[in-house]
């Protein structure tokens, strides 16, 4: 089907107050409103400059992204239509901008620990496993993501031959859910931090009120660095050595 008329002239916009774009946004909002999730960011993350209100900054990155957003501008997503109204804080493109350029290494260590904390706060309202006493499943893996600029700090390329980051994950088996990630760079090796990395996931998984057996599982990358010391040495805790997996 062919239009009649040239549909590069033709303008879009969503101006109507009464109607939400993302009506699947209201579920996160809620969440994070009933979690405390901007006054964690807002306890924890302390910056040297254009600090102020970083809750509220926080939560319109979330939100953006959550609605698809994947550039600073798109943050401006959250003031279309009666989307305000689900957030109600957000702020502007450029004030996110120079709220995320102030961030240094310490304090991504402090996202880490607001992290950790909400991972709590979730499952203590109902959004983790059925059973916190019952054995766990943990799975660790990184995966690629692809960059395209070749100014992006930290991009490489990898085993895969692709321009990217190289982050580790570790999610729950039973749900899929994360419990935690770590950005690394694009020619960073499979094995490379997986020691810290269980660590830290095992740390945050029993804080979060997990007291059952842990099972992890793992693939030979992170299995050709120090991974099973590091369970083996917490099996007293109830955490199973990891499992090869092909």
């Amino acid at each position: 089907m062919r239009a009649s008329h040239d549909l590069g002239r033709v303008p879009v916009s969503f101006d109507e107050p009464n109607l939400v774009p993302c009506a699947g946004l209201l579920a996160p909002a809620l969440l994070a409103q009933r979690t405390g999730l901007a006054e964690l960011v807002e306890s924890r993350v302390h910056l040297q400059s254009h600090g102020a209100h970083g809750g509220a900054k926080a939560l319109t990155v979330i939100g953006s992204v959550l609605g698809g957003g994947d550039s600073i501008d798109d943050t401006a997503l959250l003031r279309a239509g009666a989307t305000g109204e689900i957030f109600n804080a957000t702020r502007a493109p450029s004030t996110v901008g120079s709220w995320l350029r102030s961030f240094r290494w310490h304090n991504i260590r402090q996202l880490d620990a607001v992290s950790r904390e909400f991972l709590k706060r979730l499952w203590a309202a109902g959004g983790g496993p059925a059973d916190l006493a019952g054995p766990l499943t943990i799975d660790l893996d990184s995966t690629i993501v692809p960059v395209y600029g070749r100014a992006k700090q930290g991009a490489a390329f990898g085993y895969t031959r692709t321009r990217g980051y190289h982050p580790q994950l570790a999610t729950l088996a039973q749900s899929g859910q994360v419990l935690f990630s770590r950005l690394r760079g694009g020619s960073a090796g499979a094995a490379r931090g997986a020691k810290s990395f269980l660590t830290e996931t095992i740390s945050r998984t029993r804080h979060a009120g997990a007291s059952g057996q842990l099972t992890v599982r793992a693939d030979s990358g992170p299995r050709s660095g120090r991974l099973p010391s590091a369970a083996e040495r917490r099996a007293c805790h109830g955490v199973q050595s990891p499992i090869l997996t092909r």
